[in-house]
């Protein structure tokens, strides 16, 4: 039985880590190079920095940056925003990443993702879906969340998963940074559709949540940011609880 991640995310605007509620609202959650540091020696699974305003801002992910953390850490590092073609994820594998994650850019161009996986393979390739429920659909966003599509949700992801994503980061925007809990309902129907890893983002606000979306849902991997950001959990802390409810998880 393959153990559950526990995945940081370090939302990264000018240089800082931030953190929103249903992605506005924005407050400063400290300096990304030391905030990686401190999570590869908690014992975090795999670290991901999400750019938030690169596609917005039109421009490319900060490389330095970017560097400057994967210095500090010793697990695997997800990346993501900005990334538009070959040479973006290309650049960003040279300055330490070990996989890339993509949202806006493949939905504006689903060939991206066969591209993607083709040059780099399939495990290379996250594809990150912003969801908001609508009516009684769920439907992806882009932009940071500011731009609903006409696509649904799940309907989006098995396409994705078909072009070669290797894994899913789903968050849904309707429970992000509410600490309310994750989407299990929405979670639950696409990790049983899917065959690749799904990781859960958006909600996370206690221990018992994490322990909640793995025993009902069965996904592969939990996504947090703001409940580590400020020290309302801590790494070790939140496996000794999972491994105390049978939740197979990695042991620093």
């Amino acid at each position: 039985m393959l153990s559950k991640r526990i995945i940081p995310c370090l939302d990264v605007k000018d240089g800082r880590t931030v953190k929103g509620v249903n992605f506005v609202d924005l407050r400063d959650a400290g300096d990304p190079v030391e905030l990686a540091w401190n999570y590869s020696n908690q014992g975090a699974d795999e670290l991901v920095f999400l750019d938030i305003t690169a596609t917005v801002e039109r421009r490319k992910t900060m490389v330095e940056l970017v560097k400057a953390v994967a210095r500090q850490i010793n697990i695997p590092f997800t990346i993501g925003g900005g990334i538009n073609e070959i040479a973006d994820a290309d650049a960003l594998l040279n300055a330490g990443a070990d996989k890339i994650s993509i949202n806006s850019a493949a939905v504006r161009n689903p060939a991206l993702i066969d591209e993607l996986a083709k040059a780099f393979g399939v495990q290379f390739v996250v594809i990150a879906v912003d969801t908001r429920s609508t009516g009684n659909k769920n439907i992806v966003h882009l932009n940071g969340g500011r731009l609903p599509t006409e696509r649904e949700t799940l309907e989006w992801i098995l396409e994705a998963e078909s072009r070669g994503a290797g894994e899913i980061l789903l968050t849904s925007m309707d429970h992000d940074g509410t600490k309310a809990g994750f989407d299990n309902g929405l979670l639950k129907t696409v990790n049983d559709a899917v065959h690749i890893p799904v990781i859960a983002s958006g909600g996370a606000g206690s221990v018992q949540h994490f322990v909640d979306v793995f025993e009902k849902t069965n996904v592969d991997a939990a996504l947090a940011a703001s409940v580590f950001h400020y020290g309302e959990i801590l790494i070790p802390d939140l496996k000794n609880t999972l491994q105390q409810n049978s939740i197979e998880v990695r042991m620093v």
